[in-house]
């Protein structure tokens, strides 16, 4: 029995290895982790167990043969984080560059498989160079396979990418179909083709970190949610993030008691929205000075500034935050703000999360690269999903709500729930000048006569009240009592029950 348990140790002291001291030495030299020492500080101390230790690859092609590792380049199995259960998988670049293999996507499908049977998230380190050439069709097969277990756990289990080195090639496709993406900063890339691919067909010179770096999928593409300076900052972060995450589709998000007063009144509010109507303030503060604790946990914070998407508290129970920046475009909702702000308003959906939605927005920004880039499919995106959306939907209009924006923020006709205004809020079809010089084209040369126009419309539209007369505003509050208003609603609401009519699925306009 003692020489089976001392082989025993071996294996594992060999599994444990990896691809070896020297190239473990290396990843330590590009200022990376490993895959077992990023789990190490991911997961609760002492909490992980380890599937497929000794699982080795099959391939005898290319002298494959004798070049087996146990692990096969990626180390799965299930942990705590904060004592709640996950499942984790990390690749491990010191074993053939961490490529994916036959026998290393089934050991990635499995934890999947498994985490879909008792509900629980799936968090994937990526590190790898793509799939084994050797094995030829069988790991693009192992691709196919993790593909599709993507889809089928999509909005069932939260799934979330921690892009931790390259990710090239049909490798990118299983992180896009995660609900988040992290990337770490000068150190994780993503590109469906590399840079000598794009200089033979384009004759672009361009770096992988231009092309495909942590830098230009937070800023220009909106690829990945958030990047970080280095694996352990990325790392404790993510442990940060998962709080606000439920298990599954079936429960809510874990509350986290806060020793902030719901009824808290906030007097700065009252003068946060300057007097002149085209100058701008900054969201973040009203926010800020709403949610528990002043604690918001945004996302893409540097992608479509136009709109802040982001987790935060409200009496210790999570929620989702939109809301329009009138600092970035003066609000406008445009392509990418819509695509953003639409697919965290459906992750929240999916996963028991109310709404938040704070208004100030002047329309649809216009012009022909928005035509042509087909804002109009794209802002319909934001629409379907506040309207598709049935956990329940609080929305303040803090300032402007003009034209199709205003329908599409949230409001009383997509089946918000409660719907506030502030006392400045406007609430009309377009600005009073624009709808002026269109009702009276008459008068256009005649200043005058245009600007008692203009009062007379800002009198009688710039103002909450005529939309409160049909009942889309359910009340005009405060600015100063504006958390007070949002926490009694979030309590009325909290065992709201709506279904939408039996489909197999909708079809939203990609």
């Amino acid at each position: 029995m003692q020489d089976i348990i001392e082989e025993l140790e071996r294996r594992r002291a060999a599994a444990r290895l990896g691809g070896g001291a020297k190239r473990i030495d290396a990843q330590h030299a590009k200022g990376k982790l490993t895959a077992r020492e990023r789990l190490e500080l991911l997961l609760d101390p002492g909490s992980f167990e380890e599937w497929d230790m000794f699982v080795e690859h099959r391939c005898a092609d290319f002298g494959m043969a004798d070049q087996k590792v146990p692990g096969d380049g990626v180390v799965t199995g299930y942990g705590m984080i904060n004592g709640r259960l996950v499942f984790v998988f990390s690749q491990d670049f010191t074993v053939f560059g961490g490529a994916l293999s036959e026998a290393h996507a089934e050991k990635i499908c499995k934890v999947m498989d498994q985490a879909m049977k008792v509900g629980a998230p799936v968090i994937g380190l990526n590190d790898s160079g793509g799939a084994r050439i050797q094995e030829g069709v069988a790991s693009l097969g192992g691709y196919a396979e993790v593909f599709q277990r993507n889809v089928m756990a999509s909005g069932v289990i939260p799934q979330i990418s921690l892009i931790m080195g390259p990710c090239a090639g049909g490798a990118v496709y299983s992180p896009a179909m995660t609900d988040f993406i992290f990337m770490v900063k000068d150190s994780s890339y993503m590109f469906v083709t590399g840079p000598e691919v794009v200089k033979t067909v384009t004759h672009e010179e361009v770096t992988a970190e231009q092309l495909g770096g942590a830098t230009t999928h937070t800023t220009k593409s909106g690829v990945a949610d958030l990047a970080f300076e280095n694996d352990v900052e990325a790392i404790l972060m993510l442990r940060r993030f998962f709080s606000y995450l439920p298990l599954n589709n079936r429960q809510k998000a874990p509350p986290r008691p806060s020793p902030d007063p719901a009824d808290r009144i906030d007097r700065s509010l009252d003068t946060l929205v300057p007097d002149h109507p085209n100058k701008p303030y900054d969201i973040k503060e009203l926010i800020l000075k709403v949610v528990d604790d002043a604690d918001f946990f945004e996302l893409q914070p540097d992608h479509a500034r136009n709109i802040v998407v982001g987790f935060a508290r409200m009496q210790g129970e999570v929620v989702g935050i939109v809301a329009n920046n009138p600092m970035v475009l003066a609000g406008c909702l445009d392509i990418r703000s819509s695509i953003k702000a639409a697919r965290f308003v459906r992750f929240c959906d999916a996963f028991n999360i109310p709404v938040v939605t704070f208004v100030d927005v002047p329309g649809f920004m216009p012009g022909t690269a928005q035509e042509y880039g087909g804002i109009i499919k794209h802002g319909a995106k934001l629409l379907y999903a506040y309207a598709e959306a049935t956990v329940p939907k609080v929305t303040v209009i803090t300032r402007k709500a003009y034209g199709g924006a205003y329908d599409v923020m949230s409001s009383k006709h997509l089946r918000g729930d409660v719907n506030l205004a502030w006392p400045n809020a406007e609430i009309a079809v377009m600005g009073a000048k624009g709808a002026v010089e269109i009702i009276f084209r008459e008068d256009k040369g005649d200043p005058a006569k245009l600007a008692a126009r203009e009062a007379e419309y800002k009198a009688r539209f710039a103002n909450p009240f005529v939309a409160g007369a049909r009942g889309y505003i359910d009340d005009v509050i405060q600015p100063h009592e504006t958390r007070k208003r949002i926490c009694r609603s979030l309590t009325m609401l909290r065992d709201k029950k709506l279904d939408n009519p039996w489909r197999k699925h909708g079809n939203i306009p990609l």
